[in-house]
């Protein structure tokens, strides 16, 4: 097989969906294709009721270095210095994150190996984050000239101030048990266990209801950008919408009544 042949692979393990950035020769950088690729596989897990939350991980030595600095510089020749495709490419980039963020689904992601520049974008867009002991993330790109301005956002909503600014200006690499001091991850696992945790993570996910996880996985970015008084009268808002679905009826039911709830579908 070829690094261009099924450059996202996608399985089903129960109702957790896993896809892998299958592009381990050239370390899953994000190129055109399978950034691409991955906002395809999200929107389809989006349509799929049988997929209740998703796991991306990375084949190979990496889970992603980032953008596909070969395939950008190749358009250096281009008439306009290649203005339009990198134009293309950060779009492309961002409504890729974007997706992750708006999918009415958890997704996890699990990494081995390094995530550097929208590769650590990546790992911080996902909602949550489980990676191996030795696995190492950094935002690099002050050290060619290029600074990780889009890494940037994920990282300066995740990580603090300080912290965000610190990787973006060192552009060093950070270890997985500082990353998640840091905030960037959620879990610290051996290799061997980083799927099986994330999917594991997954799983116990979509035992929980699916209407109440859309609501509020939409609620928490939705809040997050609004100033205090706002928020809580948006999440107010949501709750009372929320109190008024049949979910939320028979979750309460069942607690009070004391019994295992049987979640309308």
């Amino acid at each position: 097989m070829s690094d261009d042949e099924n450059i996202l692979l996608s399985e089903d393990q129960d109702a957790v969906r896993v896809l892998t950035l299958n592009r381990p020769k050239a370390r899953n950088c994000l190129s055109m294709d399978l950034m691409t690729a991955v906002r395809g596989a999200l929107a389809e897990a989006a349509e799929t009721d049988s997929v209740r939350a998703v796991v991306l991980t990375g084949a190979g030595p990496a889970f992603s270095s980032g953008h596909d600095l070969k395939e950008l510089t190749a358009h250096r020749n281009d008439p306009d210095k290649g203005r339009a495709f990198y134009e293309e490419t950060m779009r492309t980039c961002a409504e890729m994150m974007l997706a992750i963020v708006r999918l009415p689904k958890p997704v996890i992601a699990a990494v081995t190996g390094i995530a550097t520049a929208a590769g650590c974008q990546l790992v911080a867009t996902c909602d949550l984050a489980v990676a191996a002991t030795d696995a190492r993330f950094a935002t690099p790109g002050v050290n060619i000239g290029l600074f990780c301005s889009t890494p940037m956002v994920a990282l300066s909503r995740n990580l603090s101030r300080k912290a965000a600014m610190e990787m973006l200006l060192l552009g060093e690499m950070v270890g997985a048990e500082e990353a998640m001091r840091l905030g960037l991850l959620n879990r610290v696992v051996a290799a061997d266990r980083v799927v099986n945790e994330a999917v594991a993570f997954g799983r116990t996910i979509a035992s929980k209801p699916g209407r109440t996880l859309k609501t509020g996985k939409e609620a928490f970015y939705r809040q997050a950008e609004m100033p205090l008084d706002e928020a809580y009268r948006y999440t107010a808002s949501v709750m009372v919408e929320n109190m008024l679905d049949a979910e939320a009826e028979e979750g309460i039911g069942a607690f009070l009544e004391k019994r295992t709830p049987n979640w309308p579908r």
